[in-house]
């Protein structure tokens, strides 16, 4: 089952279901592909360095245990190991269903079969300008399994700087990485991996050579430390356990959102975009 999220009648996401992919990969709906207004492609699924990277979606590699990311897990004294332990999201109902504008409820769960949470997906196409659109992501996830839970990472469970897991995207591999840049004057992946910059961009280009600009910004009153890789992928994602696990109480809820501008080019600055879709000035 596919899905598509447009703008002015332009097709501009794909939303796929994931039933299709393997088990191991925890299957999950996601977005893919992802476009500029001028067509360029700005998403990779099942790359050949990580299979268990999906577009844009919720990936979270550790919930007490079971693995909602795919691929092996980080186990302290031991290192990333195949496990089975992986979840899967699915798709329950669309409670909102137009074309900017799509809300589905997901059921997490666990490889018993048993329902670990309930997540609100909101995703929306918002008008920027000629050359730039944003994606805005609102993710509310409820503990449903009937006792207490926590989010975890490969850092919490001992490996520095491996922070990840939460909303994420995976944008395509060009002929080189994509410079980064941020909020404050920051460059590069070093500066900005594991900050809480107010944004961060991506600048690259696709196979063709078509540039690209990705601008990243998290409204509302959560900022999470960035997880950023760009050297040898670019993915980019708010960290929910950046060095301690996250506690989810029994019938526990939390919200989290992300807003992506996508540009056509590599602007003269992309704080100008970063503003544009809701930076602090």
């Amino acid at each position: 089952m596919t899905a598509s999220l447009s703008l002015n009648g332009a097709v501009l996401a794909l939303q796929r279901d994931g039933t299709d992919i393997d088990p191991r990969l925890s299957p999950r709906p996601y977005l893919h592909p992802v476009r500029t207004r001028g067509g360029t492609e700005v998403t990779e699924h099942l790359p050949a360095d990580h299979l268990h990277h999906l577009g844009v979606g919720v990936a979270v590699p550790d919930v007490s245990g079971v693995s909602f990311w795919g691929g092996r897990t980080f186990v302290r004294d031991q290192g990333s190991v195949l496990l089975d332990n992986h979840g899967r999201q699915e798709h329950v109902a669309w409670p909102v269903e137009e074309d900017g504008e799509r809300v589905e409820e997901l059921s997490w769960t666990g490889p018993d079969g048993g329902e670990m949470l309930r997540e609100r997906r909101t995703t929306r196409a918002l008008e920027v300008d000629a050359r730039t659109w944003a994606l805005d992501l609102r993710v509310e996830l409820a503990n449903t399994s009937g006792r207490e839970l926590s989010i975890g990472s490969p850092a919490t469970n001992g490996r520095p700087g491996a922070g990840y897991g939460g909303l994420f995207w995976r944008a395509p591999l060009g002929t080189e990485p994509p410079a980064v840049t941020g909020a404050g004057g920051l460059r590069g992946e070093q500066a900005l991996h594991g900050s809480r910059a107010e944004w961060l961009a991506l600048a690259g280009t696709d196979g063709s050579g078509a540039p690209w600009t990705l601008v990243f910004v998290q409204p509302g009153e959560h900022r999470d430390p960035w997880f950023l890789r760009a050297s040898d992928y670019p993915g980019v994602g708010p960290a929910l356990a950046w060095e301690e696990r996250l506690p989810l109480p029994e019938g526990g809820r939390l919200e989290r959102r992300l807003r992506v501008a996508v540009h056509d080019g590599h602007p003269a600055d992309a704080g100008d975009l970063a503003r544009a879709i809701g930076a602090p000035a």
